[in-house]
């Protein structure tokens, strides 16, 4: 969307995430989120038919945030054999968040999204273990987007995807390099995509035919 415009005039990429026009979908996927709230018993029976009528006639992405905002984001099951040090918790809601450089990868790392994003880029980090267990829950939009080196291997097939989509644009890839990290993807894909990739080349890489790894 170089150049799109949004209906105020500005260019769409200058609009808050929480400013976006609710689409259908976002609206459906906020219904659920609140129907399983109440079927929880955090909510009573009127305010979820005021939350649902709102959810309902929302406008925008921000409008229908406000009705889950106080409600607990899926929880990821303990582990009583894992120490706390060796997990790791984000919780995203709109915005961007990007971890890349030389971050220390832990045991588990439970990602919870509610119309944001988040990039892990594990190309320089510290790998001190052969498993990542990465729990995902994203509703409400957002992507989260895992950017790899050969020798990082994505295992997605227990991941449960309801709306949304697994991107996995390494496989097929030649690569005699062993395995040094395995990330196991399971959770809950409710809105928005997965995507697996290799970084980028810079345009100095790209003029020079380099790769970027």
């Amino acid at each position: 969307m170089n150049d799109e415009k949004s209906s105020s005039g500005d260019r769409a990429e200058d609009v808050p995430p929480e400013g976006m026009k609710a689409s259908h979908v976002d609206r459906d996927q906020v219904v659920e989120i609140l129907r399983d709230a109440a079927g929880d018993g955090l909510l009573t029976t009127e305010e979820l038919e005021e939350r649902v009528e709102a959810a309902l006639a929302a406008r925008t992405v921000g409008d229908l945030a406000g009705l889950t905002r106080d409600l607990p984001v899926s929880p990821a099951p303990s582990d009583p054999g894992v120490r706390s040090k060796d997990v790791v918790e984000i919780n995203q809601r709109f915005g961007t968040l990007h971890r890349s450089g030389s971050w220390e990868v832990p045991r588990r790392l439970d990602v919870r999204m509610h119309g944001g994003d988040v990039k892990l880029d594990f190309t320089e980090a510290v790998i001190n273990h052969e498993v990542l267990d990465l729990d995902v829950y994203v509703s409400v939009g957002g992507n989260l987007v895992l950017v790899v080196r050969p020798g990082i291997e994505v295992i997605t097939n227990d991941l449960t995807v309801g709306v949304g989509d697994v991107k996995d644009r390494t496989t097929g890839s030649d690569s005699d390099v062993p395995v040094v990290l395995r990330v196991k993807v399971t959770g809950r894909l409710r809105g928005g995509d997965v995507v697996v990739r290799y970084p980028r080349r810079t345009l100095g890489q790209w003029v020079r035919g380099e790769s970027a790894l």
